[in-house]
């Protein structure tokens, strides 16, 4: 298997991918890719990277695995391909930015892509997934890889915005320097966490974007 990653990232994770697990890892994958359906498609695996250049890094989101239905995991966490019905977490987030900008848009599309050029990394602790089976590949060495891309991003960048959704992404950011970032934790946009309360009125998008903005930094379009 090929490692099909951005420049930019490949200068900051060198050390990081050199590593034995990791090029044992790129094997497991690239088994599993050869002897059972997978998502996302290969050349995908590291979309949330290749649509997000280092340099212009500004916001991360910590999601689980991909999503493992034909057709839908696009490599970008939260996020589907055009076309693929609006999962309910996604729907949530939309609803979310809804009430938190006083807005009435709700997007047709799930395809999260224009978020990631805009310095957004939707990065998954898993990059990859078995067909129909949610956290299949929890035994590859994904977690070390992405925990080590969070805790390079905590250590070597400044200012960044990390949204932690639900007890799993809070756990995976619980090193994260908040001296140097804007941590913001909430329940997960799942329906169950929604309903129980935890989810809306959390306000995260426009206080992201008031935080990069008392940073220098461009804020989100979020719509």
């Amino acid at each position: 298997m090929q490692l099909n990653l951005n420049l930019s990232w490949q200068k900051f994770l060198a050390t990081e991918i050199e590593k034995p697990y990791f090029q044992d890892l790129l094997k497991s994958v690239d088994d599993e890719y050869q002897n059972h359906t997978c998502f996302p498609p290969e050349d995908l695996i590291f979309a949330a990277f290749n649509s997000c250049s280092f340099q212009d890094l500004k916001v991360v989101i910590i999601g689980q695995d991909p999503y493992h239905g034909d057709g839908e995991a696009n490599g970008l966490c939260f996020s589907v391909n055009d076309g693929v019905r609006i999962p309910p977490s996604l729907r949530n987030i939309f609803r979310e930015i809804n009430d938190d900008f006083d807005s009435v848009f709700m997007p047709t599309s799930g395809n999260l892509e224009h978020w990631s050029k805009q310095g957004i990394l939707l990065l998954n602790a898993s990059l990859t997934v078995r067909k129909d089976s949610p956290n299949s590949h929890k035994h590859l060495d994904w977690n070390v890889f992405t925990d080590a891309v969070i805790q390079k991003i905590s250590e070597e960048k400044e200012s960044i915005v990390f949204l932690l959704w639900g007890n799993y992404a809070q756990k995976k950011g619980a090193k994260i320097d908040r001296k140097k970032h804007l941590v913001l934790e909430s329940g997960h946009p799942s329906p169950m966490s929604a309903n129980q309360g935890k989810w809306f009125g959390n306000k995260h998008f426009s206080t992201t974007n008031t935080f990069l903005v008392a940073n220098d930094k461009e804020p989100i379009e979020w719509f």
